[in-house]
């Protein structure tokens, strides 16, 4: 016996050796803890189906991350097995091959063990092989020639795949079961069985559509089942009516705009470009940071999943891509604008899993009706999809305000057909250099935005000698879609809806769902080495200073962020002030000029503008503290009453234009950490006056005070936009100008003031920024349109927040502003 156990050994052992001359594993899952695996609490392993080579595989993996094996003996308290493991089900018949589930002996006398010893506990732990994680084709000629659950030869196929697919094997570890927890719910030993099997199988099935995702049709027969389908046939008809033309015609510029729209997902493409970007990943990024993806991995095994990331450049979905498929999740459904199906690069892209959306559907309702039945067809089959909820790249490097279009189209298919949950993940991606930095400073400087090109390609690849430092990759908190409407719609489960039925609700409901999703990609940003120099030289007079003291200014920035977080999901820079300023250097990102009384720091004029790029991806985070700090700007003591009723006046503007995460409600206890932690870094010194609390600003001559003045600083722009559109709203009189003049007017004012001031940040005169506030004084009831479209408001309201830039304008800027808009309106 102990003879043929050791020369079972040796040959299991030899034929693991020569396997892995060839195969190349990655893990992914819940691996049980080591110490876990204590003889009180042994640890047996379930594979899916019979197979050696996922046995040698498991095995392997198990030994070097120092768990028990699943070849080696399974001992504990009335347990004496030879081996570790059970396979769920085995094959049977010598050519026309089933799976067959069964109950494996062992687990049997396992599950009676436990029912024997009531002291003893097993962790059966499930484990995944996928062998090149290519998805199964709907429509395959395999599967129309014999059964869903038969194999041909399946030795012969094993082989093959570990031939073909070995260098790029998946192993997933999920998280244990405790077999005495389901024999003690006291059912008999059949149904304690089963309920396992079951268990299992639901496990089993539920990650190989999260790895491998449901199975693809054939593109031309999708684009066929599509046409023929009577939504799309019914708008057929109405392009026929509509149009004056025939039912060929119109069938056939129906079938045109589905090969336009509809992704050929394609895995030797998706491999190949794994291997590409692999490549390319570590050519130019130093390392390539992901966070907070296990709660992502345990949705997509029960939730339809849609992936809504911030927009900062165009490699955003391909390193997307790359991720999820690297952490063993599947794929997205990309959407991509039509400019981007350029020749070469949209084929690829296309064979990627990107499908191609026109910019606008207005005056096309055919196209409408295709895209929309697409997409419909994604969600209702399972696939995971993928866009971007800004709908182009941001180029002040802020979370732009959401295009809800797709949101809308997403929101009515999952009303039509919600037989799977549907999670929305945010997921926040930020560079310390963005790969389109040339292009940016261009942008940003005003030069017209270019067309998309083929030739970008060979453009990036000139650029492959620069260091472009980390990529940060964070999943912000999901959005649980059954939830978000239970909240704001409680009764939306009580209507019935079909493809042309918009409720009225829906709009708003839209508008509240894209405001919270970029909210959330803002609560998962990225603090990183680049985005806190620039915030600390950016608010200084020069955008210069000297290298000690900028070391010290970014570890007490860094370290005021670290006294209150802005939420669990934000990921904080882990290196010193001293650490921050050399990797920014090795980005040629800033200058060093020394002299006989120590270094400087600075911007060139090349990277100034492009600096304000990477303020604004942290500018959220400090856009709270920095309105406490700007009060002090013109003023020596405040009480905290006072402190809390001017938070309270300008949160709900600077919450529409940053995507603030409180409501109005929690937002004074926000504050008061705030305080108390300014407090305690020293920038803010507690008096007593009377029974309130009162706060005053340290000595001009302190450090704390240059702190101070570099953190208020911070939100001063955005105020001084504020004060424009207000000053110039007094100037005009009420019912006097409409919005978009007004737009105009401020527009042309900022520009001036920039010039004047040396404002080196062009999102300070971006006209976008000052229709939000415009429409948020709307919401917040300060303004109103009359009958003819123009603006009307109370005067006394608007003066008394014209007011309010005493205390937090500088001086030189409120007298800019007030000669200006002075001028402007005399001129009109």
């Amino acid at each position: 016996m102990d003879n043929s156990f050791s020369i079972s050994r040796y040959l299991f052992n030899l034929l693991q050796r020569l396997m892995f001359l060839w195969v190349r594993t990655s893990v992914q899952g819940n691996l049980p803890e080591p110490a876990d695996a204590d003889a009180q609490k042994p640890v047996i392993y379930v594979l899916r189906s019979r197979s050696l080579s996922d046995l040698l595989v498991l095995d392997r993996e198990c030994r070097k991350a120092g768990l028990p094996r699943p070849y080696a003996p399974l001992k504990g308290e009335g347990i004496d097995e030879p081996h570790a493991y059970f396979f769920l089900s085995k094959p049977e018949g010598l050519i026309l091959q089933r799976e067959r589930v069964y109950n494996a002996p062992r687990l049997q006398r396992l599950a009676r063990s436990v029912e024997e010893f009531k002291d003893s506990d097993v962790q059966i732990v499930p484990v995944s092989i996928f062998w090149g994680r290519r998805p199964d084709k709907e429509q395959s000629a395999f599967k129309l020639l014999f059964a869903w659950n038969y194999n041909v030869g399946s030795h012969f196929r094993k082989l093959l795949a570990v031939l073909f697919h070995g260098r790029q094997t998946l192993v997933h570890f999920n998280a244990p079961l405790s077999l005495r927890e389901l024999v003690d719910e006291g059912q008999d030993e059949e149904r304690t069985l089963r309920k396992i099997h079951r268990i299992l199988r639901v496990h089993f099935r539920q990650l190989h559509t999260s790895v491998n995702g449901p199975d693809l049709s054939h593109r031309r027969t999708l684009v066929d089942g599509l046409i023929e389908s009577e939504v799309i046939q019914r708008a057929i008809q109405k392009e026929m009516t509509e149009h004056n033309i025939s039912q060929e015609k119109a069938y056939l510029r129906a079938r045109k705009y589905a090969n336009e729209i509809v992704s050929d997902y394609s895995h030797p493409v998706v491999r190949f470009m794994d291997i590409l970007l692999t490549w390319f990943w570590n050519k130019i990024y130093s390392g390539v940071e992901v966070n907070h993806i296990e709660p992502v991995r345990e949705l997509a095994k029960n939730h339809e999943i849609v992936y809504l990331p911030c927009h900062r450049s165009h490699i955003d979905y391909l390193l997307l891509s790359y991720l999820l498929y690297y952490h063993g999740l599947q794929i997205p459904h990309i959407a991509a604008g039509i400019n981007l199906n350029m020749p070469l690069v949209g084929s690829i892209l296309r064979r990627g899993g990107a499908f191609f959306i026109r910019r606008s559907f207005k005056g096309n309702p055919l196209y409408s009706t295709v895209f929309h039945e697409y997409l419909h067809t994604l969600f209702t089959r399972g696939f995971p999809t993928e866009f971007f909820i800004e709908g182009g790249r941001s180029r002040t490097g802020r979370t732009l305000k959401p295009k809800t279009g797709m949101l809308s189209i997403m929101l009515r298919s999952y009303l039509r057909s919600n037989s799977k949950p549907l999670a929305l993940v945010p997921v926040y991606i930020g560079y310390e250099k963005v790969l389109e930095a040339a292009t940016y400073m261009g942008e940003l400087r005003g030069k017209e935005k270019k067309k998309e090109s083929p030739l970008d390609i060979f453009r990036t690849l000139a650029a492959l000698k620069e260091n472009f430092g980390h990529a940060h990759v964070n999943f912000g908190k999901p959005v649980l879609l059954n939830d978000f409407l239970n909240e704001h719609q409680p009764d939306w489960k009580q209507q019935t809806y079909d493809q042309e039925f918009r409720p009225e609700w829906l709009w708003s409901v839209t508008d509240s769902l894209g405001t919270e999703i970029a909210s959330q990609i803002n609560t998962a940003a990225a603090i990183n080495s680049v985005n806190m120099l620039a915030m600390a030289l950016l608010n200084t007079p020069r955008q210069a200073m000297g290298d000690e003291e900028l070391a010290k200014l970014l570890d007490d920035i860094n370290g005021l962020m670290a006294k209150v977080p802005y939420s669990d999901y934000v990921t904080p820079c882990t290196l010193s002030g001293k650490e921050m300023i050399k990797e920014v250097e090795s980005l040629n990102m800033v200058v060093r000029q020394s002299d006989s009384l120590g270094d400087i720091i600075s911007t060139d004029e090349r990277n100034s503008v492009l600096m304000t790029y990477y303020r604004n991806n942290i500018l959220h985070l400090l856009a709270i503290p920095s309105f406490i700090c700007r009060l002090f700007s013109n003023t020596y003591v405040l009480k905290r009453s006072e402190i809390q009723d001017d938070c309270a006046r300008f949160y709900p503007y600077m919450k529409a234009e940053l995507f603030l995460r409180w409501d109005s409600l929690s937002l004074s206890a926000e504050v008061d950490h705030w305080l108390q932690a300014l407090t305690e870094a020293g920038l803010l010194i507690l008096i007593q006056d009377g029974d309130e609390d009162c706060f005053r600003r340290p000595d001009s001559s302190s450090t704390a005070f240059i702190t101070l003045t570099v953190v208020s600083r911070a939100i001063q722009q955005t105020l001084e936009r504020y004060f424009v559109v207000i000053s110039l709203l007094l100037r005009n009189g009420s019912g006097q100008i409409d919005a978009d003049e007004m737009e105009k007017q401020s527009q042309d004012m900022s520009q001036r003031l920039s010039i004047l001031h040396g404002l080196n940040a062009p999102e300070f005169f971006d006209k976008n920024l000052f229709r939000q506030f415009i429409e948020e004084l709307k919401v917040q009831k300060i303004l109103d349109i009359d009958e003819d479209g123009h603006l009307t408001f109370d005067n006394e309201q608007i003066a008394a927040m014209a007011e309010d830039s005493r205390r937090l304008l500088p001086s030189e800027e409120r007298h800019s502003i007030r000669q200006v808009t002075w001028n402007k309106t005399s001129k009109n």
